[in-house]
C-alpha cells in the first residue's frame, strides 16, 4: 500500500527538480540562441531550426510514450483512442500549437537584436502576461503582494531597457541590429508565451491524458504550422539551398535544447503551475549576465544591475505569501 506522504514528497521533488533543469536550459538557450545568431559563416534559418525543434519533441514523446504503454500496438491504440477519435481536443491544442510556432520564430528575432542579458531580462515579463492570462482564464485569485512584485518586474524590465541605450549599445561584427525591432519580438513572444501557457496548463490539469502524450497532441499540431511559416518567411533560400542551409553541429544543439526546453516545461507545468514557472526561469538572468561579461564582452551597467535586481527580487516577493493576507482578483475593483 503507498503512502500519500510518500507520493507528495515525489511530486514535491519533481516540482522542484524540474524548475532547476528549466531554469538551467533557459539560462543555456539563451546564451546559444544569441551567439547562434551573431557569429561568423552562414546564417541557419530560424524557422526550420523552430520545425525541426518540434520533430524531436514528436519523436522523443513517441518513444516515451512507447515506453510507457508497453508496445507498439499499445502506442497506436493510445494515439488512436487519445488523439483521432478525440478529434475536438485535438483540434483545442491546435491553438496552443499555432501561438507557440510564431512565439518561438519571435524569440530568434529577438536574439538577433539583443544582447543576451537584455534579452532574458526582457523576455520574463512572460511572468506579468501569464499572471494576467492566469487570473482571466483559470480564475486565479493573487495576493497583494504578487501583484506588486508583477509592478517591481515591469519597473525592473524597464530599467533595463533605457539601460541599454544607443549611446551604449556594443559594436558587433555579426548582422545589423535594431534594439526596437528586438524588444517589441521580445514583448510579442511574452504575450504569446502567458497565453499559450495557461491554456495548455488549463488542457493539462483538466484532464487524465498524460504529458507525453499532450506533447504529441502538441507537436502534431505544431509542424504542420512550423512548416509553413518555414516556405512563408523562407521559401526562397529553401528551394535555393534547402531546408538545412546553415546548419552545423552547434545549431543541431540548439534544436535539441530547445526540444527539452518544451518537454521541461510540460513537466513543470504538471506539477507545477505556469506563473511559478516563470520566476524559475527569471533566475537564469544571473546566469545569463555573468555569461555575457565573459563571452560577449557585455558591459554591465548600475542602471542594468539596478533593474536586474529588481526583476531578481520581484521572484522572492511573489513567492512570499503572508498568513494574513487577503487574495485580490483582478476583477474585483
Amino acid at each position: 500500500m503507498k503512502h500519500p506522504s510518500g507520493d507528495t514528497s515525489k511530486a514535491h521533488m519533481l516540482k522542484y527538480l524540474s524548475l532547476f533543469v528549466l531554469t538551467v536550459q533557459n539560462a543555456l538557450l539563451g546564451l546559444s540562441m544569441r551567439y547562434a545568431r551573431t557569429r561568423d559563416g552562414d546564417m541557419f534559418l530560424s524557422s526550420t531550426a523552430v520545425l525541426m525543434a518540434e520533430v524531436v519533441k514528436l519523436v522523443t514523446c513517441l518513444i516515451i510514450v512507447y515506453a510507457e504503454s508497453g508496445g507498439i500496438v499499445q502506442l497506436f491504440d493510445a494515439i488512436d483512442k487519445q488523439i483521432i477519435k478525440q478529434p475536438i481536443d485535438t483540434l483545442k491544442v491546435c491553438v496552443p500549437s499555432f501561438v507557440y510556432v510564431i512565439q518561438n520564430n519571435l524569440l530568434y528575432v529577438s536574439a538577433s537584436h539583443l544582447d543576451a542579458a537584455t534579452y532574458q531580462v526582457t523576455y520574463q515579463l512572460k511572468i506579468l502576461t501569464t499572471a494576467m492570462f492566469a487570473v482571466l482564464i483559470l480564475k486565479k485569485e493573487l495576493l497583494k503582494t504578487q501583484w506588486v512584485s508583477l509592478v517591481l518586474l515591469v519597473i525592473g524590465v524597464v530599467l533595463v531597457q533605457l539601460a541599454q541605450s544607443p549611446n551604449s549599445a556594443q559594436v558587433h561584427t555579426g548582422p545589423k541590429q535594431n534594439r526596437f525591432i528586438g524588444f517589441m519580438a521580445a514583448v510579442s513572444a511574452c504575450v504569446l508565451s502567458g497565453f499559450a501557457g495557461v491554456f495548455f496548463e488549463k488542457m493539462l490539469k483538466g484532464s487524465d491524458i498524460t504529458v507525453w502524450m499532450r506533447n504529441v497532441q502538441l507537436s502534431v499540431c505544431s509542424i504542420p504550422f512550423a512548416l509553413i511559416s518555414c516556405f512563408a518567411y523562407d521559401g526562397n533560400v529553401i528551394s535555393q539551398r534547402g531546408i538545412f542551409f546553415g546548419y552545423d553541429k552547434f545549431v543541431w544543439y540548439l534544436v535539441l535544447l530547445q526540444a527539452c526546453g518544451g518537454l521541461i516545461v510540460a513537466v513543470v507545468v504538471k506539477f507545477a503551475d505556469n506563473i511559478l514557472k516563470g520566476f524559475a526561469t527569471s533566475l537564469a538572468i544571473v546566469i545569463s549576465c555573468i555569461a555575457s561579461i565573459y563571452i560577449f564582452d557585455f558591459q554591465l551597467t548600475a542602471q542594468f544591475t539596478l533593474g536586474a535586481a529588481f526583476v531578481i527580487g520581484s521572484i522572492f516577493l511573489y513567492g512570499h505569501t503572508p498568513k494574513k493576507s487577503t487574495p485580490m482578483s483582478a476583477h474585483k475593483v
